[in-house]
């Protein structure tokens, strides 16, 4: 078999595909993202497993491109003015989260018997969270645009930009390079380097603010050139920026940086994403070449170790510093949740310091075993957030301050009549329904999980606060004695309606805390219906089935159609 793939790469690759589709579809059983599935590949893959792999030369190429192809994403991604918005707490968590993990998974990793350079490369290497990971969780929970998920994404962020100068200052002390032994070498070599990187970055200037618009504007007309265009763009500048003595790494995500204040920014990515995944496939299994699963072993104690820093500490270290910024207990382990495992970032960047000669292959081994872990675990520790905070809810008192001023504003219910109606969920379908009741004379009081729509429906004059319905200390807060009606028009659950849907949560609150009124939920799926009857829902809606009777009704249609009128 190995001498049938050897002497052929197409038999090869081909291998690896098939290898890769199913370790894939065994992960997707498992609810793993797929950057779990592609390290299982790579280990799988590599010559302590299988030993498919035999053409170095090309997977090596098709690696590259695929980490430059990442970061070009990642820089497109880089929403700056984000950061702007979240202001003090985006840098204030981000920056905290990123020091104190690595000043102390620096200390972990000398008591584990590391030497100072390795200890070094792995704690900052902690210290980075999967982007793409943790907004694929919270876009399929349907919390993007909650609290803690728009603070999570902003120091996400900040971490990002700690990529791009950890990168940079990588690049500029490459004294794993022949002849940088000496000090004034050493020194001619950083002040060459960071003479090219002042360069390119004139050069990128230049071009964001006098070219890019143009040129995106060219090939966004078709398709097949957008795609080109933007792996052209990204291998350019990697090439540019290796030339330089930089790293192809700082080059892709500098390109993608050029682009992100275009307006096709978005188009792009979009057409990416799946070239994206292909090509990042084969820097795990380049990856995989270089572990042995001997030493992989040998290394499972202090990976357990770490991986448990990660997925406890690095939580902890999110929640106190929120709690100390004015966020509540509940804000700050939901958003913490979200940075308990490392991401590809973390392998990309243990990578540069093997091909640096600053580390050997045994640290790519540890962090890998950490990754692994780590995500695996951390995937259903966001999916299962609500039930988790549940359980630990009771010892998180010490992370919140007895002011938490920072929500404060945003849940205050303001004094007033009693209300008729009690309505989660200001969407579009969630909206409609307010202004109707309004209209109608009736006493609204709203409740949303987005900042941002609480204040904007408050500017328009309705009665709205901040909250969640997953938050059963929330709902006793509201005043549920006048109610006559307590409505949900939050959207559906990812995996469907189950115990820990917010739905199912509000109507056993509801019921825990002697609500008298009745019930009327919303769900997409008619499947639904019966679970949500039972649950204790009195009505559910059903807002394109209901949206379809209605324009029947508008029609002037009713009733069955005589048989004699039907053609």
């Amino acid at each position: 078999m190995a001498e049938l793939l050897a002497s052929h790469p197409f038999y090869e690759i081909s291998a690896l595909l098939i290898l890769a589709a199913l370790t894939g579809i065994l992960g997707l059983a498992l609810r793993q993202p797929m950057i779990v599935s592609f390290i299982a590949v790579g280990i799988l893959a590599g010559p302590s497993a299988l030993d498919l792999v035999h053409s170095y030369d090309q997977i090596q190429l098709l690696a590259e491109l695929g980490i430059a192809v990442l970061l070009f994403l990642v820089g497109l991604k880089l929403d700056l003015s984000l950061v702007r918005r979240l202001g003090v707490v985006s840098l204030a968590t981000g920056l905290g989260q990123v020091f104190f993990t690595a000043v102390v998974g620096f200390f972990i990793g000398l008591a584990l018997g590391l030497s100072a350079v390795a200890a070094a490369y792995v704690a900052v290497a902690l210290t980075f969270s999967s982007t793409i990971i943790i907004v694929k969780l919270l876009t399929d929970k349907k919390e993007v645009d909650s609290l803690h998920g728009r603070i999570a994404i902003g120091f996400l962020i900040v971490q990002d930009l700690a990529v791009i100068i950890a990168m940079l200052v990588l690049s500029a002390f490459g004294l794993g390079e022949p002849g940088a032994e000496e000090s004034a070498s050493v020194m001619g070599h950083i002040i060459e380097v960071l003479g090219y990187g002042v360069a390119l970055l004139i050069f990128i200037g230049l071009f964001i603010r006098y070219l890019a618009d143009r040129v995106v504007r060219r090939v966004v007309r078709s398709s097949e050139l957008l795609i080109i265009f933007a792996i052209a763009w990204a291998a350019f500048l990697a090439a540019v920026a290796d030339y330089a003595g930089l790293s192809k790494e700082l080059g892709g995500l500098l390109a993608g940086v050029s682009l992100a204040s275009t307006e096709f920014r978005e188009a792009i990515v979009a057409r990416l994403s799946s070239m994206r995944d292909f090509l990042l496939l084969f820097f795990f299994i380049a990856l995989g070449t270089q572990l042995d699963l001997g030493m992989l072993g040998a290394q499972m104690l202090p990976a357990l170790v770490l991986s448990a820093f990660v997925l406890v500490g690095n939580p902890l270290i999110v929640i106190a510093i929120m709690g100390l910024l004015g966020f509540r207990k509940r804000t700050g382990f939901l958003a913490g949740l979200t940075v308990a495992q490392i991401s590809e970032f973390s392998l990309i960047f243990v990578a540069m310091g093997v091909s640096l000669g600053h580390i050997g292959a045994d640290a790519v081994g540890l962090v890998t075993l950490v990754g692994l872990i780590t995500i695996a675990l951390s995937v259903y520790m966001i999916s299962y957030s609500q039930t988790l905070y549940r359980w630990f809810e009771p010892y998180l008192g010490v992370f919140e301050r007895s002011d938490p001023f920072r929500e404060a504003s945003l849940d205050k219910v303001v004094s007033g009549p009693c209300h008729d109606v009690i309505l989660f969920g200001l969407g579009r379908y969630g909206g409609s329904i307010a202004g109707h009741l309004r209209e109608a004379g009736y006493s609204v009081l709203a409740v949303d999980f987005d900042p941002e729509t609480v204040r904007r429906w408050r500017h328009v004059g309705l009665e709205v606060v901040f909250g969640d319905a997953s938050d059963e200390d929330f709902v006793a807060t509201l005043p549920l004695e006048q109610a006559e009606w307590v409505v949900s028009a939050m959207p559906d659950h990812e995996r469907g309606v189950t115990h820990t849907d917010p739905r199912t949560v509000l109507i056993n609150s509801l019921k825990e805390h002697g609500f008298e009124g009745k019930i009327a939920v919303s769900t997409q799926n008619p499947d639904e219906q019966d679970f949500l009857n039972e649950a204790g829902a009195d009505v559910v809606f059903m807002p394109f089935r209901d949206a379809g009777r209605q324009a029947v009704q508008m029609m002037g249609i009713s009733g069955d159609r005589p048989a004699e009128d039907r053609r």
